[in-house]
């Protein structure tokens, strides 16, 4: 077994202190704080330094969104390890647990799942597209525990728009990959076209429903905004015959 270099083993913790501080100021000031100058500036080293770590500052912060998924997907696992082992209960805690995660790291899920294409952050793209990484696993490993253990109400293949088809194709063969090394013993012949449309219809659901209670967006103001939230679990429960208790 090789052991890393003296040499190796400073890359790598320049590499951590270069992430950890691009952190401090994504939580301190914003996405649009993130920037190379800043981040030289807060160590004591030249701008020009930091590309010897990273290509761009947009290698920079996909490496940080990636810090920032797999923190969250790792606070989700530690939640749900304490639940008994029940995809229905285990899906709508790490959904509840989402949503708290967004209400207080307002600036990380602005970089992570808010940032629009073109502008801050725009590798980022949405977080459970990749659904390979430690967000898009844990969430849909959850997900598979219940078409594998619960009678839910699947929509028809049939009843897929056409011109969805060819989009939600590729996406249905990265969730029979996910799924299957997920080892949560749901039939791959399951996994149709219906199924995919209703995990994207789940999560648009849920994540546009966190992004416009982060952002503030409700278009009349929300005293008990936790009792919305909770209605609209509760709905995606009963449209697919569970219940979120």
């Amino acid at each position: 077994m090789s052991h890393p270099t003296r040499r190796g083993r400073a890359r790598a913790a320049t590499e951590q202190d270069i992430r950890r501080t691009a952190r401090k100021l994504l939580v301190e000031q914003g996405p649009e704080a993130v920037t190379l100058r800043a981040i030289a500036r807060e160590l004591g080293i030249t701008a020009p330094a930091l590309y010897r770590y990273y290509e761009s500052r947009d290698d920079l912060v996909e490496n940080l969104r990636l810090d920032v998924c797999a923190d969250l997907a790792d606070d989700l696992a530690e939640e749900i390890a304490e639940l008994p082992d029940d995809g229905m209960l285990q899906l709508f805690a790490i959904c509840k647990g989402f949503r708290r995660w967004a209400l207080t790291h307002t600036k990380e899920f602005t970089l992570v799942f808010a940032s629009p294409t073109g502008g801050v952050g725009s590798t980022a793209g949405s977080a459970l597209s990749r659904v390979d990484e430690p967000f898009g696993r844990i969430f849909l490993a959850a997900a598979g525990r219940v078409l594998a253990r619960h009678d839910i109400v699947l929509p028809s293949a049939s009843g897929v728009p056409d011109e969805l088809r060819d989009d939600l194709k590729t996406f249905q063969e990265s969730l029979v990959t996910v799924l299957v090394e997920s080892d949560q013993g749901v039939p791959v012949e399951k996994i149709d076209l219906g199924v995919t449309y209703l995990m994207i219809q789940f999560w648009a659901r849920l994540y546009g429903h966190v992004t416009l209670e982060v952002f503030g967006n409700y278009p009349i103001p929300m005293s008990k905004p936790d009792v919305l939230f909770e209605a609209m679990l509760a709905d995606l429960a009963r449209e697919i015959g569970l219940y979120s208790g």
